[in-house]
């Protein structure tokens, strides 16, 4: 559908606004001038983890609580437990499941042929179903997108994590763009289901970043994700931070792609995550668990 002169006007002052935000115009840091950066991470002011963490522990959004402590075992609880290689076997991903029950992670995440079978094994145990849908590279046209993800929601899953159009974004079709996210989230929303948009951030710039982000918001999707996990970089705490300024408080955001450890979790909640996205799950919550856990880990993802 061709977009017309009013839909770009209102993405045009969408994207505009979030992008002076970022760069500090308008604020007390910038004075609308070269944006400031942070002495201890080297990023914009707005942006830095530092700074984040005070906020949140301040009480601005429900991470304060995570960002200040909570009680270690609970990271269970924010962690969507991951397993999309191509070559996962149904062993695997029974084994998944049981993990999953054991843990009681937030949801499984697995590729969309295997969402039926987690749906029965996961019956009754409280932990979520999320499938992913245009995956990995976002290539597929927004109907296809559309059409996977009811029939994921059809097979069992209750969210689902979809790949922007990276090309589209980066070509500056944003108007492609935020249709391709609004399919997905408009199905979602009719059946039930979350909806979560995966940026491939190590593919884009800040202010592509800020755009995606906002197109995100726009379409009415309830998260923002950094990576699938097999791009060439994962989640960053300095990426989350920026994605959760832009998104603010109502939104989740997911930080996927390289989260191997506890220690990565946490630096991922100060910065805004308030969902992890981890195929080394049973390790994360060991060690926050303060228990002995072996170098050898799970990864792809």
């Amino acid at each position: 559908m061709t977009a017309t002169p009013d839909d770009l006007a209102r993405l045009v002052d969408l994207i505009t606004s979030e992008v002076l935000a970022s760069l500090g115009h308008g604020n007390g840091h910038g004075h609308g001038h070269t944006p400031v950066e942070c002495a201890c991470h080297g990023v914009l002011y707005d942006c830095c983890p530092t700074r984040v963490r005070g906020v949140l522990d301040a009480g601005a959004t429900r991470l304060g609580l995570h960002a200040a402590g909570g009680r270690p075992g609970d990271v269970s609880a924010l962690i969507d437990h991951t397993l999309l290689k191509p070559e996962a076997t149904r062993e695997d991903i029974e084994v998944l499941c049981r993990e999953a029950r054991e843990f009681h992670f937030a949801t499984v995440c697995v590729n969309p042929t295997w969402v039926s079978l987690v749906a029965r094994l996961l019956r009754g145990s409280g932990v979520g179903v999320c499938s992913v849908v245009g995956f990995p590279l976002g290539a597929t046209t927004g109907d296809v997108k559309q059409y996977e993800a009811r029939r994921a929601i059809f097979d069992g899953a209750t969210e689902i994590d979809m790949v922007i159009n990276v090309g589209a974004l980066k070509s500056g079709d944003l108007r492609i763009v935020e249709r391709d996210i609004e399919g997905v989230a408009s199905t979602c929303r009719e059946c039930g289901a979350l909806s979560k948009v995966i940026l491939e951030t190590t593919l884009l710039t800040d202010n592509e970043k800020v755009t995606a982000c906002t197109l995100a918001k726009a379409a009415g999707a309830d998260y923002v994700k950094t990576s699938t996990g097999f791009a060439k970089g994962g989640a960053t705490p300095e990426d989350i931070a920026l994605m959760r300024r832009v998104v603010g408080p109502e939104m989740g955001v997911k930080a996927s792609g390289g989260v191997r450890d506890y220690e990565q979790v946490k630096a991922m909640q100060a910065a805004g995550a308030t969902r992890i996205g981890a195929s080394a799950g049973v390790k994360i919550v060991r060690e926050s668990l303060g228990e002995a856990v072996s170098a050898g880990v799970k990864s792809g993802y």
